[in-house]
């Protein structure tokens, strides 16, 4: 029997501040960050006995950063805390500003749109123009938050945590994440499923990307990341600079311009994809598997600048490569949702704290890759980068 713990509902106006709920294998426990642009911030902390995570309902339940036995799950971002949406000024920098908010280790970008800022140019058949608006980096998602969290342990021991955030305006979009992480006892995995609705009466543009970012001590010089995939290429002339080297990282850099790969992934007999970054000693890395019938598109965001200024990778599978909504419409990649509809997205994280564990999920990632030959693009390619 499944025990249900409400955390936070705001319409029936619970806030369970400080709780902590102990289990045989582990607890949850929510608390509020006080000071500065923390201040306000709500947090869930989840241990399964081997694996701990921190939630943020505030931020559109994304994952702060996490421990899994000795081996830390983050990166260091100029950001230091986590960042009240109050405090975040998406329209700033050109577009940018939601860069003022971003430290997360899992971070989502949508739900509307995601991707480069720019002006969406909605046309008729006809090509005429029938409206036009700018979007901001990433979109809305991550700088919502959540009116219902709940937490729940299933008679298995499996910790849930639930959340609900809508992204919703006046003549604008109405849509409702339903976002599920589950952990089972002492595993070194987690669970991600949501679950995307269109509440409005007409139908809705969706986008969603998971940016799942890491950094030290599994990121440094040599560290690599592997995947089967059966096309890659640069996303601009930058990153073609690199191509052959595309799945190798750097020490830190003062200076180092970010580079981007897109990738259509192979899928496995149950639907999924992988990603492994493996760290440069061979005994450490991290697995992402994600059901590519409705994350078919996987980028790998290279931004091995200096430790003080972010030094990261970003593995991000999505529903859309990250560029313009307007340039992915035009390439039949957003997704369309009728009032009423909803679309699932789902993807688990492993991690592999010893050689012969990250072993078996490179073997995996070999085993995926040969049911197809890789295509190596040495330029961008027109269909997924704008001119």
């Amino acid at each position: 029997m499944t025990k249900h713990h409400p955390l936070i509902d705001l319409e029936s106006g619970v806030y369970a501040e400080n709780t902590s709920i102990s289990l045989n294998s582990g607890n949850i426990r929510l608390r509020r960050m006080q000071g500065g642009a923390s201040d306000g911030v709500d947090i869930v902390e989840i241990d399964n006995g081997r694996l701990q995570l921190t939630v943020l309902p505030t931020r559109g339940m994304g994952i702060w950063r996490g421990q899994c036995g000795d081996l830390p799950l983050k990166w260091d971002s100029p950001v230091k805390q986590p960042v009240h949406p109050a405090f975040v000024d998406q329209s700033r920098r050109g577009g940018i500003g939601w860069l003022d908010g971003f430290n997360e280790l899992i971070c989502r970008c949508g739900l509307g749109w995601h991707g480069a800022p720019g002006n969406d140019v909605i046309r008729d058949n006809s090509g005429n123009v029938l409206s036009e608006t700018f979007l901001p980096l990433h979109g809305r998602i991550a700088n919502l938050p959540a009116h219902n969290v709940v937490a729940s342990v299933e008679e298995s021991g499996v910790l849930k945590l639930t959340g609900v955030v809508d992204e919703c305006s006046v003549f604008g979009e109405r849509l409702r994440l339903t976002s599920t992480l589950g952990m089972a006892p002492g595993a070194s995995s987690f669970s991600i499923h949501d679950e995307v609705t269109n509440l409005g009466g007409n139908p809705a543009d969706i986008e969603i990307l998971y940016h799942c970012n890491f950094g030290m001590p599994l990121l440094s010089a040599d560290a690599r990341f592997h995947t089967a995939v059966q096309q890659i290429a640069p996303r601009d002339a930058r990153a073609a600079e690199d191509v052959d080297t595309w799945d190798l990282f750097r020490e830190p850099q003062a200076g180092y311009a970010e580079q981007v790969y897109f990738m259509s992934p192979i899928s496995d007999d149950q639907g999924r994809a992988i990603g492994v970054l493996a760290a440069a000693d061979g005994a450490s890395g991290v697995a992402l598997r994600f059901h590519t019938d409705t994350l078919p598109c996987l980028t790998l965001w290279k931004n091995t600048q200096s430790q003080r200024d972010g030094y990261c990778c970003g593995i991000e599978p999505s529903s859309s490569l990250p560029n313009n909504r307007a340039f992915e419409r035009e390439q039949g990649r957003v997704v369309v949702l009728d009032p009423g509809e909803s679309r699932s997205f789902r993807f688990e994280v492993e991690v592999a704290e010893t050689a012969s564990h990250l072993a078996a999920l490179l073997e995996e990632v070999q085993q995926l890759q040969t049911q197809e030959e890789r295509t190596t693009h040495s330029a961008p390619q027109p269909s997924w980068s704008p001119a």
